[in-house]
């Protein structure tokens, strides 16, 4: 004969099973939370590393290797509309994304075709320096609108803040073989040894449609992404917008000045 349950007898044995998975969900998520966030560190400083260079897109390598290579680089939080550093932010546990939204920590952007609403009233950086300390290369984090996403990457740059070292997105949402084609090891290997501004220091590199020469012979212009006419526009907007004024155009001018600096006082010695 089959025992019948009362209606409250359901309800509490339900409520109860409840209660336990939400106990081992939560206990999950702040257990696998100290992982995450180091993966996701790990994930970041890979992408920093591959943007300049020090690392092949599809490379193994392990967590301690990459910390090896990242040794070289130090994160700096600036003071994005002066371009100075900001010491009294720690940039091990600053996060731009969240700044941005918050009001009190950021700004209204400026009209902008890369749709980038708000800006940070700081960002983080990171400085690559040589063995004697001399500074080498920065990376800056770009964003901006595609055809269906937000891209968020970073661009490396010599110590002139022209050379471009590499350029590696970390996070997109761009239609697979069109738009996502921005991870193509292929295509990001053209940006190497382009100029992403002029001699007046004014933004010039864009994606075009179609083919460009060789860094040499044509260095403001990148090969278009096949078939993602609108991705490639929104890769050039991002780069007239962070490598200008109202992005990290008082940085680099910093930059400028401390290189030219540094020169000078090799010279005296």
């Amino acid at each position: 004969m089959q025992r019948q349950f009362s209606v409250l007898y359901n309800l509490l044995f339900s409520a109860a099973v409840c209660g336990v998975c939400a106990i081992f969900v939560s206990s999950s998520a702040v257990t696998l939370k100290e992982r995450q966030d180091v993966n996701k560190l790990l994930d970041k400083k890979k992408n920093v590393l591959q943007a300049a260079g020090l690392m092949e897109a599809r490379e193994k390598i392990s967590a301690e290797e990459v910390e090896q290579r990242f040794s070289s680089f130090r994160a700096v939080v600036i003071d994005l509309a002066t371009g100075e550093e900001a010491p009294e932010i720690d940039a091990e546990t600053f996060d731009q994304q969240k700044a941005k939204k918050d009001p009190a920590r950021s700004r209204e952007a400026p009209p902008n075709f890369s749709l980038v609403k708000r800006f940070p009233n700081h960002a983080l950086v990171y400085e690559m320096t040589d063995a004697a300390g001399a500074l080498e290369a920065v990376v800056v984090p770009v964003e901006g609108y595609g055809l269906g996403s937000t891209l968020l990457g970073f661009l490396a740059l010599d110590k002139d803040t022209r050379t471009v070292r590499g350029l590696a997105y970390y996070d997109h949402k761009e239609t697979p073989g069109l738009g996502g084609e921005v991870d193509n090891p292929r295509w990001k290997a053209m940006w190497p040894g382009r100029l992403a501004m002029d001699e007046s220091f004014t933004p010039q590199i864009e994606v075009i449609k179609g083919a460009a020469g060789k860094p040499a012979d044509d260095p403001y212009r990148v090969d278009g992404l096949s078939g993602a006419t609108i991705t490639s526009r929104g890769v050039t907007n991002m780069m007239e917008l962070w490598l200008g004024p109202d992005g990290f155009g008082p940085y680099l001018e910093r930059v400028r000045q401390r290189v030219a600096a540094g020169s000078q006082v090799k010279e005296a010695a």
